[in-house]
């Protein structure tokens, strides 16, 4: 078979008659399917993209066989770094860099033969997808959801931008590796901390890998605690929150963040170099740096205390870079007995420790962090930790010095980038009237065509005097648009509502129409975009929900995180180690449907693994096989044997009606490989039978077209191609997936194995509702010889399987 040939002969029908199209006036069995869409950067596509993305097109394919009216779209996540980036390297300008990019990309999934739904695709750097994310950021300004503030930000000196924290990666950049450092800047922010307690509620009703829900949950981080006051000698006061206020008779220090805003007020003449050059140096930590349990831990003393709210004593004010400006309050009751962090760093620098925790059950060695008796604390000695914390609470309560309170580790999104190729930011500066957003009829702020973008760490379009200035919407006065971009986080974070309404120029979606086809019931995509993307997807669903725009809140599900394809030497692909596969050379040399079909069996598909030449040429030989049985069976005369239907029959009938069953289970469950083997057994079973002295040629030709049809999902073009050749006018998609009789999986007889002393020494078919005594007494007739001079000291009978006979 001419691979190539039938290939391009049926994507260009399949386009023309929209078989695989979404009817989107026939809502009432839909089903929509979604992978996270892809980047184009000037890398393109590379066989892992077609491992995310041909797998499930088998699935929705499946899904349109089983009768579903399946949504399944594709666009491109077009503005950001990686596209700027490329385009700085090459000095083509990003938008006809990306643009060739997306051309390339979308005939690369052609291809492959994966039937998106191209009416409904998005273009994140098109005006036309854009005007809509600059309309989302004014719902959350005017809903005091998006605000501008000064404050520390991740910064990137290699590509000159702000990161938000979930784009830090072990305290570097997760696009260029470069280590990351604090920098004060005037910054939009995305207030997602409001939303911290829904996010956690909504992990509970949605179907997404365990590992997702605890990196969301561990994300978060909600703590329950409580506040406690200390007062300062100038009459202010600091406050800390806590979850140990248990063992608050044990602190002996206070620590400070270095960026608190109290530090330098407090700090004494005395102790203000050694503290300024402490926090200098802090700012070149990254909070991931700086949280480190192995890294020795340093201070400074500001000069300053404050009073004990229990014990009324004087307790000394350090600033120590573990102390985080951005959880909770930035200050920590160091207590040092019962910390490791707090006790390495009271050892180091001599300051007393306290022990207020005893162990019930033995020795207390410092430091002591589990839960115990109560001791050197006042009203409050001998009382268990475990319980002792309300009481405690309330008697700070009493005293006006404390509170219960819930603390979370989630920041709010930073979400302006100083960079060029991104959704301008809808915003006006006026000098009267502050920041004003972009009046909704002006929208969308159009990215200019500037050429000069190359990122100094000034945004790049503060230099592009005709796009910075402009009037103020309201006094009409000279006033500067806001010269940062979004993050392209921002972009995406709706995108899955828009894709149904991808041409409504009115309105960002037709709230009753997207409301019947969200939310998106398969979302296939990356483990590493668990604390980025998903969660701000969740987020904008959640706010989008309450401003009465939908009427879900949750975007995904059902959640499936695909493996990683490896090279051929078990490490990552990249062009430096030359074992990079490209998919386009794959492809025209083996054909896209052995390509799809060796993604699917070779790899398990939330694990993935390493690329083997010899699987995809084994998956070859294996279509080459199923064409030959068909020929072989469609070769034959319709009405030979047409009415034998004996012990040959029933056991295809059982392999028939077995794959059909396993496939659907392993479809479901996405255990791709599984399903592949399923096609592959019944092929052998096929096989098996053509070798029988008689056959039933109209027996055997109904279940090659069960067999085509299987298949058909998961290499679409040769199964179609063997459907009409076998003389079907319409297509296989459409003639429905076979269905499975479970009467046919009752076999009539079964072949067992007959062991003695654990090793095979014949096998016997036997009736398959076949008593244990009649299987015993047959196994002994079958393998007399073998039994004579010995003792069966007992038999062992596993039913449908086997006998063994336990002798001496």
């Amino acid at each position: 078979m001419d691979f190539s040939a039938i290939e391009k002969k049926w994507q260009t029908k399949w386009n023309a008659d929209k078989t695989f199209n979404f009817d989107n006036k026939n809502l009432k069995n839909k089903e929509y399917i979604l992978e996270m869409f892809s980047y184009p950067s000037g890398s393109r596509l590379h066989i892992g993209h077609l491992f995310n993305f041909t797998i499930p097109d088998s699935f929705a394919k499946y899904e349109i066989m089983k009768g579903k009216n399946v949504f399944h779209p594709m666009g491109f996540d077009a503005f950001g770094l990686p596209a700027e980036n490329y385009a700085l390297k090459t000095g083509i300008h990003p938008r006809e860099s990306t643009n060739a990019n997306m051309e390339y990309m979308e005939k690369q999934l052609n291809s492959a033969g994966l039937n998106y739904d191209w009416d409904c695709t998005l273009r994140t750097c098109e005006p036309t997808y854009y005007k809509w994310t600059q309309w989302l950021f004014l719902q959350l300004f005017k809903k005091g959801l998006a605000y501008q503030k000064f404050a520390p930000v991740n910064w990137c000196s290699s590509c000159n931008t702000v990161l938000a924290n979930e784009q830090v990666v072990d305290g570097v950049c997760e696009r260029c590796g470069t280590k990351i450092i604090k920098k004060n800047l005037t910054q939009w922010f995305f207030k997602i901390t409001d939303y911290a307690e829904d996010l956690l509620a909504g992990l509970d009703k949605i179907d997404w890998p365990e590992k997702t829900k605890i990196s969301q949950k561990n994300w978060i981080g909600k703590s329950v605690g409580s506040e406690v006051d200390f007062d300062l000698e100038n009459g202010k006061k600091i406050t800390v929150f806590t979850t140990r206020v248990d063992t608050i008779y044990g602190i002996t220090y206070l620590v400070l963040a270095p960026e608190h805003p109290l530090v330098l007020e407090i700090t004494t003449p005395e102790n203000m170099e050694q503290v300024k050059k402490y926090i200098a140096e802090t700012a070149k930590k990254d909070d991931i740096t700086r949280q480190s349990t192995t890294l020795e831990k340093t201070g400074v003393f500001t000069g300053a205390y404050v009073i004990h709210p229990l014990t009324n004593k004087k307790v000394p004010v350090y600033i120590a870079d573990y102390a985080l400006a951005t959880y909770a309050t930035g200050a920590v009751m160091a207590v040092p007995a019962h910390d490791e962090r707090d006790f390495a760093f009271a050892k180091k620098y001599g300051l007393d420790i306290i022990t207020v925790i005893e162990n019930s059950f033995g020795e207390t060695v410092l430091p002591y962090t589990a839960n115990g008796k109560l001791v050197n604390s006042d009203i409050f000695n001998g009382m268990a930790s475990r319980s002792v914390k309300d009481k405690i609470i309330a008697h700070l309560e009493k005293l006006g010095k404390g509170n219960k309170k819930i603390n979370y580790k989630l920041r709010d999104w930073s979400v302006s980038r100083q960079r060029y190729w991104g959704c301008p930011i809808p915003i006006i500066h006026c000098e009267h009237c502050g920041a004003v957003p972009v009046p909704e009829q002006d929208l969308p702020v159009i990215l200019p065509e500037t050429m000069e973008y190359k990122p100094d760490g000034r945004s790049p379009l503060a230099k592009n005097e005709k796009y910075i200035n402009t009037f103020c919407p309201v006094c009409g006065r000279p006033a500067k648009r806001d010269p940062d971009t979004l993050d392209t986080f921002v972009c995406s974070s709706f995108y899955m509502l828009r894709y149904p309404c991808a041409n409504n120029t009115k309105k960002i979606f037709d709230t009753d129409f997207v409301n019947q086809i969200c939310p998106v019931d398969y979302y296939i995509g990356g483990m590493e975009h668990a604390n980025g993307h998903l969660l701000y997807s969740r987020f904008i669903t959640k706010v989008l929900h309450d401003l009465k725009y939908l009427n879900f809140d949750e975007p995904f599900k059902k959640l499936v995180h695909q493996g990683m394809i490896l090279g051929p030497d078990g490490q990552k692909m990249s062009k430096s180690k030359g074992n990079v596969i490209n998919p386009d050379d794959i492809i025209a040399l083996y054909g896209a449907d052995a390509v799809r079909l060796y993604l699917m069996f070779g790899f398990n598909y939330v694990d993935g693994g390493p690329w083997n030449d010899d699987g995809i040429k084994n998956c070859l030989k294996f279509l080459e096989r199923v064409e030959r049985i068909v020929e072989t069976a469609f070769g034959y005369n319709k009405n030979l044997n047409p009415s034998k239907y004996d012990q040959a029959e029933k056991e295809l009938d059982f392999a028939s009606n077995f794959a059909i069953k396993e496939f659907e289970k392993n479809m479901q469950d996405f255990t791709f490989n599984s399903a592949v083997a399923r096609i592959m057994e019944f092929v052998n079973s096929i096989y098996k039978y053509n070798l029988e002295a008689k056959i039933n040629a109209k027996f055997m030709q109904e279940k090659i077209k069960d067999l085509l049809k299987i298949l058909a999902p998961c290499a679409p073009h040769f199964a179609e191609e063997l459907w009409q050749k076998i003389g079907n006018s319409t297509s296989i998609f459409a003639s429905g997936f076979p269905k499975f009789e479970e009467s046919k999986l009752i076999k009539e007889e079964i072949e067992i194995a007959i062991q003695i002393n654990s090793k095979i020494v014949a096998r016997q078919v036997v009736k398959a509702n076949a008593t244990n005594k009649e299987i015993e007494e047959l196994a002994k007739t079958l393998v007399k010889d073998k039994l004579e001079n010995k003792t069966i000291i007992k038999s062992i009978i596993i039913p449908s399987r086997l006998i063994n006979f336990i002798v001496k």
